[in-house]
């Protein structure tokens, strides 16, 4: 009894010392990682850990449901699609022909209203919401600099940053893109309760603007400046420009560092669903109209999925690009494969959400479950393109 008890003193003096040694080291996020992520069994973020972090809503306003196309779910998934939901584990699968859901699917219990996290996909919003602060005549354009709205960014190299390279991820930082590792600062940035202490330490180490290096921090940043420009909160910004305009069905949760710092973990985390997703890709592809009002400039959005630079075909502004065959798509992206594709000359648009994607072919390069869902969906709808 007594060996008992002093292995016990000893543990809860090593955990003191432990958490001791975090907070003086500046570590102690690493708290809030083990509790909500590695605890949970989980390696990295997943669908579903927007419950364990503080949120901010995003309302509707007059919900307008997507038309459903004659042929709705006239035909199976292809055996490949199939057995790719299963190893990957999909959640949903959606498929928009002509602005009519043509086929959806859920999957591990989830359905056509359940929420998951957009990760990265939510750059693609914070972009537009450039977009549109640009339009309404808060920030100048592309080209104005971040020492505008960011004093910490004034000082040598840092002084050339525009919003456009923020944008364009291209501002020449140091931010390390790594997602595994739980001393990497894309690690702390998930939670930390103060993003912006995270973000105005960070140092331009390469000229701006010269090339691209993908860099959620980037986008971090980039909130910072509309929500100084704007007066606004991000997820109020959101909700006004787009999350309600564009007639989401659902509200949907936008995770901040903390309550007290109540900053929008603008790189990633809205919890949302497939449809409402898809609602981003029709705006683009309608040219940022919507019922009939320019929602955003289209020559901002003719910008945004153009690559900013040759060496780099695969981004511009917010948006991914990819050559499927003879077709061209553009693309919101988040980890673990959340994808909204749009094609739109063929007036198209496919999400899927999931658990995981396909072999990781480094940060920033497509894997080929991409290819998977595009592929399978031209299967499935077969003549239907001619309708």
């Amino acid at each position: 009894m007594n060996f008992i008890k002093k292995l016990l003193k000893w543990v809860v003096i090593l955990l003191a010392t432990i958490v001791i040694v975090l907070y003086i080291t500046d570590t102690d996020y690493l708290i809030k990682a083990v509790r909500t992520i590695y605890l949970k069994g989980e390696t990295t973020a997943y669908l579903e850990d927007y419950k364990h972090f503080d949120n901010q809503v995003l309302e509707i306003g007059t919900p307008e449901p997507w038309p459903l196309h004659k042929s709705y779910n006239s035909v199976n998934e292809t055996e490949k699609l199939m057995k790719t939901h299963e190893d990957l584990g999909s959640v949903a699968y959606v498929i928009i022909k002509n602005d009519s859901v043509w086929f959806e699917n859920y999957y591990d219990g989830f359905n056509k209203t359940s929420k998951s996290n957009s990760f990265s996909m939510a750059k693609s919003y914070v972009s537009a919401l450039l977009g549109k602060a640009i339009m309404e005549g808060y920030i100048t354009g592309l080209d104005q600099p971040v020492c505008d709205f960011i004093p910490e960014f004034c000082e040598g190299m840092a002084k050339k940053m525009t919003v456009g390279d923020l944008s364009s991820m291209s501002s020449g930082t140091n931010w390390d893109e790594a997602y595994y590792s739980p001393l990497s600062i894309t690690t702390r940035a998930y939670f930390d309760d103060d993003l912006s202490s995270v973000v105005t330490g960070l140092k331009v180490v390469e000229e701006p603007g010269q090339a691209f290096k993908y860099a959620s921090g980037d986008t971090q940043m980039l909130a910072m400046v509309i929500e100084r420009a704007t007066g606004k909160k991000l997820y109020q910004y959101l909700t006004d420009s787009f999350w309600k305009p564009l007639g989401s069905e659902n509200q949907a949760l936008w995770q901040v560092d903390s309550k007290e710092h109540d900053m929008v973990k603008a790189y990633c985390c809205i919890a949302g669903n497939a449809k409402d997703f898809a609602r981003m890709g029709k705006l683009y592809k309608d040219h940022g109209k919507w019922n009939g009002k320019q929602l955003l400039d289209s020559t901002f959005i003719a910008k945004s999925v153009t690559p900013r630079f040759k060496e780099s075909p695969e981004y511009g502004y917010g948006w991914w690009m990819k050559d499927q065959g003879d077709k061209h798509f553009f693309m919101m992206r988040g980890h673990l494969g959340q994808y909204v594709l749009v094609e739109p000359n063929d007036n198209i648009i496919i999400v899927r959400l999931g658990h995981q994607k396909s072999e990781d072919a480094g940060v920033g390069q497509f894997s080929n479950d991409i290819t998977v869902y595009i592929e399978e969906a031209y299967k499935m709808m077969g003549d239907a393109l001619k309708n």
